[in-house]
């Protein structure tokens, strides 16, 4: 049975934590201070230590020191903190808490993390044997890969999985965020439940917050019923917000006032509804860049920031291009029941080729070379690698008047800049520094005569098949 210490320096708080952590069928002891602490760790190792971070004789992270001397990866630490310093409970989680606990505690939240403590050995125990795996077959979770830079990021989604740190996953569109975070997820303690993805550039500005937050029947025009929001279709789960850049900054003050206190309130009403989500969030842009630009609200910018992960860009990858493009190549042989098989010249092309679109680029190139290749033997001359040479012209520009609204002028950048590129969308996305789906939200929102005539016809999300593809 696991045993908890529970270490608050106020005797009343203290009694009603270690009567909660008992009725949950955990064995536990006390202490208010770090002296006692040592002590009562002397006596019995625990499995998970409950610490406020202000005592007496010190800070709580002494404490966490000392157990990750002697027990480094066994005791799960989480920290307790009154509402004036979560900044320092943070910096705990930077160092290797598994959570925090905003004081006055909420039971219910203390609950739902007692929930999840037994299986934590279990899941290193499974860490452990993905690292095995990996080493037979370059698998990671959902991620593929053996390069050196993806060994690196695996031991830290090994490390930051089973805990509930919030996670800030960076990297270029195309680099497989998405799977990362669905990896994250699976090895954390809420894999069995929902894993929800969402793309925060391509829900319209006038529907972000009631499909984030909810909303109430009623709460304004088309309102006929209620209606719940991404926050408790997930709870108990992962919430992963993807462009995080692209939300309204207005809703990000709302976003953050949840992962702070986990209360929301849905659109029309003031009643608080507690929560319980991990959130990860993604962005493809530079995030000190976007809280500059004043894209990313920097207070926000530090809560997402607890546990960053850099996600490769596949150039940088080596010989996990042809790893890639094997796998993928022998998912269409067993759906089309084949056996084709990549020359020697193509794996060179492949290697020296820069990959700008990244995993999600290769993929469309391996489906392309599987299609045009009539022969079991796939070589360039087949399925040459189609190099975009399409720039921008250096004399192009667009006039804007002063006084012009921030809303036209994106709405006359963005038309000029797809007109540029000869409708080339994924082109413009990445010369507007936006992702594919969030170009293709702001097309929807534009009437259908603002756009250049020969764009009308490839104006559907169906037409590029770039939206949809994930990365590895």
């Amino acid at each position: 049975m696991p045993h908890i210490l529970v270490v608050d320096d106020e005797p009343n708080t203290r009694a009603a934590l270690v009567e909660v952590v008992r009725a949950q069928g955990f064995t536990t002891s006390a202490a208010g201070d770090l002296r006692e602490a040592c002590i009562q760790i002397g006596y019995q190792m625990p499995d998970v230590i409950l610490a406020d971070l202000k005592l007496p004789d010190g800070n709580g992270m002494d404490l966490f020191k000392e157990v990750e001397a002697t027990a480094a990866g066994v005791v799960e630490f989480i920290v307790m903190t009154g509402h004036a310093s979560v900044e320092s409970a943070v910096d705990a989680l930077r160092m290797g808490a598994a959570d925090y606990l905003v004081k006055p505690i909420n039971m219910q939240r203390l609950k739902a993390l007692l929930d999840r403590v037994p299986r934590t050995g279990d899941l290193k125990t499974e860490i452990g044997s993905l690292r095995g795996e990996l080493r037979s077959f370059g698998r990671f979770g959902k991620m593929l890969g053996n390069s050196a830079v993806m060994q690196q990021l695996y031991d830290k989604i090994g490390k930051v999985a089973p805990t509930e740190a919030t996670v800030l996953l960076i990297g270029e569109s195309g680099t497989g965020k998405e799977l990362a975070a669905q990896t994250v997820h699976d090895l954390s303690l809420r894999r069995k439940r929902l894993f929800l993805p969402i793309n925060c550039g391509a829900i319209s500005p006038n529907l972000i917050e009631s499909e984030m937050f909810g909303h109430e029947r009623g709460s304004f025009t088309g309102a006929d019923r209620q209606h719940k929001g991404f926050f408790e279709s997930a709870h108990g789960g992962t919430l992963f917000l993807d462009e995080i850049t692209e939300m309204p900054v207005e809703l990000q003050v709302k976003l953050l006032r949840v992962l702070e206190t986990g209360m929301l309130m849905r659109v029309g009403t003031n009643r608080e509804i507690e929560t319980d989500v991990r959130v990860i969030a993604a962005t493809s842009r530079d995030p000190e860049k976007a809280v500059a630009e004043g894209r990313l609200r920097a207070d926000l910018y530090h809560r997402l920031n607890v546990f960053p992960l850099e996600l490769p860009a596949l150039r940088e990858r080596g010989d996990d291009i042809a790893l890639i493009a094997q796998s993928l190549l022998e998912q269409l042989n067993h759906a089309q029941k084949t056996h084709k098989l990549f020359s020697q010249d193509v794996l060179e092309a492949l290697a020296a080729h820069s990959w700008p679109g990244n995993v999600r680029e290769l993929k469309n190139f391996v489906q392309r070379a599987y299609i045009m290749s009539d022969e079991r033997m796939i070589t360039n001359s087949a399925a040459p690698l189609q190099i975009s040479t399409i720039k921008p012209a250096a004399t192009s520009m667009v006039s804007l008047q002063i006084g012009v609204s921030l809303a036209e002028a994106d709405r006359r950048l963005i038309l000029a800049t797809l007109e540029q590129c000869n409708g080339v969308k994924k082109q413009a996305a990445e010369i507007l520094g936006v992702s594919l789906k969030t170009l293709y939200n702001r097309l929807e929102e534009y009437a259908v005569h603002d756009l250049p005539e020969a764009l009308l016809a490839g104006n559907t999300r169906g037409n590029d098949p770039a939206i949809s593809e994930p990365g590895f």
